[in-house]
């Protein structure tokens, strides 16, 4: 049994659009997640989020699927359009969560923006970050006397790397490095909620960024520049500014469209304090400069398109997850260590999402899911965890991505990341071997306050 220290909360993790359903359901608007998935051609098999696995109906059984297996903490994200429009389901879920004993822990935005925001230029807009902080106001004036911990964003540089400098994800911009004004408002974005919910008395206020080893593919200079530029571009420029003041390196900080007293101004704001820094890890990445006529087509989920001076190789790794990502749980004690070393004020860490897509066989004669390889994933980045805390970090929390099986973004529903197996068809719950086994290691760690 992994021992952690004293304090340490276990948990699991959601986003909106991937579990809700209910898109018309309240009043709520679309957002443009909504938009994306209504193309043609972008989501595998042309599924959607519009039902979902139904939790905005159903969040009371999957309350019960997330208390009964023990963890303290259940993060799930808030709704811009739905919260703005029939906030009373935050308000039951909150209550709900609270009743069996488990700490909500909300994100305000998980990549879900308002259609109509997008329509006025998206996260390019600097007024975006404003209508965040206005929605952070409303969110916690109705929850806040109920909610101690909040996130303010997820995953800002997949958000900008997939959905703005490339067209993999919504809203399907394309811009290349044109893209970095929206990691800019973005973070401008998170410094101004972090402001509103100091106001409102948040107990506790982080931010989750996902965080992975960038590795060159060789010893050639080309090579070394390219990974030296992508480990800036989707690691330290979406935390340097956080927990530095500042942007990692020159080119970065004249793309981002943003100068002079004014970007000192947003860097106070962006800057400001965290009580803790959610960090979301899956694999490492390994780039090289691209090589005229080589086809890269397939080694991530996403092509890098021409003009950017780096491409993806495969990370060298025995073992894959069935969404062809790199199993390396050293990876993350890497990244946790060097995040420590980098950044000499880090706030407690919590690992804000961690876990995989197995492509689990439906309930079998004995009623079970059984999902051995999950097991030893989340086994592996536990310890994997504990080796960084021996090393001197500060790590106070794990959440597995992700309670159920959901949505998976433009790899629809192929990709089962869930604790708990949901069948697409009548959206029957069924806890997997995982589940069991995770309720056995918390319960096996003691409880925590």
């Amino acid at each position: 049994m992994i021992q952690f220290p004293p304090g340490f909360r276990f948990g699991m993790a959601t986003s909106a659009y991937q579990i809700e359903g209910a898109a018309d359901v309240g009043g709520k608007g679309p957002s443009i997640w909504d938009t994306f998935t209504a193309r043609p051609g972008t989501v595998r098999h042309g599924e959607d989020g519009r039902t979902a696995i139904d939790h905005y109906h159903r969040y009371a059984e999957d309350v019960g699927h997330i208390a009964e297996a023990g963890v303290q903490d259940y993060r799930f994200s808030i709704s811009w359009t739905r919260a703005l429009a029939d906030p009373d389901f935050y308000d039951r879920l909150v209550d709900e969560l609270l009743t069996a004993g488990v700490r909500p822990v909300p994100t305000l935005y998980h990549w879900d923006l308002p259609q109509e925001l997008e329509d006025r230029g998206g996260w390019l807009n600097r007024d975006t970050a404003h209508r965040l902080a206005d929605y952070a106001s409303a969110v916690a004036l109705r929850l806040g006397d109920r909610v101690r911990d909040w996130i303010t964003m997820n995953e800002m540089n997949v958000h900008t790397l997939y959905g703005y400098a490339l067209t993999d994800h919504a809203p399907a911009r394309g811009l290349g490095l044109a893209a970095l004004p929206a990691a800019h408002h973005q973070l401008l974005a998170h410094g101004l909620a972090v402001q509103v919910l100091r106001t409102h008395g948040a107990g506790a206020i982080g931010i989750a960024n996902q965080h992975f080893p960038v590795s060159a593919a060789g010893d050639d200079p080309a090579d070394q520049f390219a990974a030296e530029m992508f480990r800036n571009l989707t690691n330290w420029t979406f935390s340097d500014p956080i927990l530095l003041g500042d942007y990692p390196d020159e080119m970065i900080r004249a793309g981002i469209g943003t100068s002079g007293a004014q970007l000192d101004r947003d860097l106070e704001l962006i800057g400001a304090r965290l009580d803790f820094y959610g960090v979301n890890f899956y694999e490492p990445t390994a780039v090289e400069a691209p090589r005229e006529g080589k086809d890269y087509a397939g080694v991530l989920e996403v092509d890098i398109p021409e003009g950017l001076p780096f491409s993806p190789v495969p990370v060298k790794s025995d073992e894959r997850t069935d969404f062809g990502w790199a199993i390396v749980p050293g990876a993350l004690t890497e990244i946790l260590v060097a995040l420590r070393d980098r950044y000499p004020a880090l706030p407690p860490v919590i690992v804000t999402e961690n876990g995989a897509s197995f492509h689990d066989a439906p309930p079998g004669p004995d009623g079970r899911v059984h999902d051995p390889r999950r097991i030893a994933y989340l086994d592996a980045h536990l310890r994997a965890v504990k080796a960084a805390i021996d090393a001197g970090v500060r790590v106070d929390g794990f959440y597995v991505w992700s309670a159920f099986d959901n949505f998976e973004w433009a790899a629809g529903y192929d990709e089962r990341f869930g604790l708990v197996h949901v069948d697409q068809e009548t959206l029957s719950r069924t806890r997997k071997d995982s589940w069991y086994w995770y309720r056995d290691l918390i319960s096996g760690c003691g409880a925590t306050d």
